[in-house]
């Protein structure tokens, strides 16, 4: 039997963090799970493989604690596999005219710059076993659908895509694999309560804001997007699994739309010129169109 594979996951106290955590110890490996600190773990569980390491993404000595916690489990061990799944949807929300800047910039510090602070911390760890260790960073299907009203989240996931591929490039030369996964919608803690969150992005903004788009694109994104969201969402399982079988793949591709809403965008945008395929997505959501 061969050594015990070991990974660390970010924001694995809860969700699909939890979830892979979880499927991973499961499967033999060794979990170093990321807990913010003073959150609950009971998703995360106790099993014998995982050990919760406390982590906030957002603070650069947090991180750097976390990385010497894990070197400390690991001896003179590199760590196999890095999984940059923390992240947040619901600060800075509203259309980009009245979006609130400053929760927008939280909202980075999370998506965008957290797995920055991750990687800088943990790359050594994962450059001991290369060329065998791998990162996995979670973008988001938004970069390709890129919602009304969802704006800063969409660039914050935008720029894990450039962050990803930077790395491809850096990396290469190690013999690192890479990859982002662009889920679509997951029944979890991020999408429930779908109708009350999309009634939340017009809270968020001003009274002028709603009277210039509400009558736009209100029902769009608290209605026909809500929809959406409760008759496609994946189980939480089907999209772990998914995404863990590429494990099993000798070499990735830059990224990976997972989940049966994303997967069909991916050859909609080959197949489709931009414009086309831009158009296809506004009519499913039914964003009204400029009549002039």
């Amino acid at each position: 039997m061969g050594e015990q594979k070991t990974v660390f996951i970010t924001g694995a106290n809860m969700g699909m963090g939890a979830l892979k955590a979880k499927t991973l110890a499961e499967r033999g490996w060794k979990v170093f799970a990321g807990v913010y600190p003073g959150a609950p773990t009971d998703e995360l569980g106790t099993h014998e493989n995982i050990t919760p390491i406390d982590q906030d993404v957002t603070d650069g000595k947090s991180v750097k604690d976390s990385a010497k916690a894990v070197q400390t489990h690991l001896g003179d061990a590199g760590l196999d596999l890095l999984i940059n799944n923390a992240g947040i949807a619901n600060k800075g929300i509203g259309v980009i005219e009245g979006c609130d800047i400053e929760r927008g910039q939280y909202m980075f510090e999370v998506n965008t710059w957290g797995p920055v602070r991750v990687l800088q911390s943990f790359l050594p760890m994962i450059r001991k076993n290369a060329p065998h260790s791998r990162i996995i960073n979670f973008a988001s299907g938004a970069v390709r659908a890129n919602p009304a009203a969802s704006g800063v989240y969409n660039m914050s996931k935008h720029a894990v895509i450039g962050l990803t591929n930077t790395l491809r490039n850096e990396l290469a030369p190690f013999g690192i694999q890479v990859t982002s996964i662009e889920p679509g919608a997951v029944k979890t803690h991020m999408t429930a309560n779908s109708a009350e969150t999309t009634q939340n992005i017009w809270k968020e903004v001003s009274q002028e804001m709603n009277d210039v788009y509400g009558p736009h694109l209100k029902e769009t994104t608290t209605t026909h997007m809500v929809d959406m969201l409760e008759n496609s969402a994946n189980e939480p399982q089907d999209v772990a699994n998914e995404v863990l079988a590429l494990l099993e793949k000798k070499k990735w591709k830059p990224s990976y739309l997972v989940g049966k809403d994303a997967r069909p965008m991916g050859p909609m945008q080959k197949l489709l010129p931009a414009r086309t395929f831009e158009k296809v997505l506004q009519k499913a959501v039914k964003i009204p169109q400029y009549k002039g």
